[in-house]
């Protein structure tokens, strides 16, 4: 695998299937990655999935075009607190710290994808953050929003099935937990999927299903 290139044809729907990849290792022993999409050597524009394995720790460093993730499991920690299983983190251009953990984790992180104008550090613990009902078998927890983007934990009610829309702007999915559905396929948990601009689907789910979801944030060039 060329590791600079990955899924870097952003024009392309992708789904991939986490758990079937092979953990690479990155600089810093002890810190394992599954890489999602990247443009990039080692300063990327990427998405990963990243697992500190227990009593690791990565060096300081800067996040110039910002950072944002949603711990999966364990506890993250950087200078700025302690981040267990739930917790979405987004830390703006310019940003630093050194992240490590005690017991281990694992992360969902994007790299380098903010505009320069983004300023605060935002941290939502989604374990107590308050859902919102959007339509009969949808629920939202709204994590971000910008003119640029939308950041969200959706869930699927058992049975539900919500209509087609078109994803002007593009769209990535990350199944959490259940069984998630559309008309080219069913996903698992830990399953990734990234819609582009433009793409039609509609979704659903018989057993029920959480989801995290980025929205807007992969309209073309003009």
């Amino acid at each position: 695998m060329n590791e600079d290139r990955v899924n870097a044809d952003f024009r392309r729907r992708v789904v991939i299937a986490t758990e079937t990849l092979s953990w690479r290792p990155s600089p810093q022993k002890g810190v394992e990655r599954r890489l999602l999409d990247r443009i990039g050597g080692e300063i990327a524009r990427a998405t990963s999935l990243v697992r500190y394995a227990p009593a690791s720790h990565f060096p300081a460093h800067a996040h110039a075009l910002g950072e944002e993730f949603l711990v999966l499991d364990g506890v993250f920690s950087d200078e700025q607190g302690d981040y267990p299983a739930g917790t979405y983190v987004r830390n703006p251009p310019g940003s630093s710290h050194a992240p490590y953990t005690g017991r281990g984790c694992t992360i969902l992180v994007k790299l380098r994808q903010m505009p320069q104008t983004e300023s605060d550090h935002l941290v939502v613990d989604t374990t107590t953050a308050v859902w919102r009902s959007q339509a009969e078998g949808l629920a939202r927890l709204p994590l971000f929003a910008s003119p640029d983007e939308m950041v969200a934990l959706e869930s699927l009610a058992p049975g539900a099935d919500q209509p087609e829309q078109a994803q002007t702007g593009g769209e990535e999915i990350f199944v959490l937990s259940g069984e998630l559905m559309d008309g080219e396929g069913t996903y698992s948990a830990a399953t990734w999927i990234r819609n582009p601009a433009g793409h039609r689907r509609a979704l659903k789910s018989q057993r029920g299903a959480t989801y995290w979801v980025k929205r807007g944030h992969l309209r073309p060039a003009t």
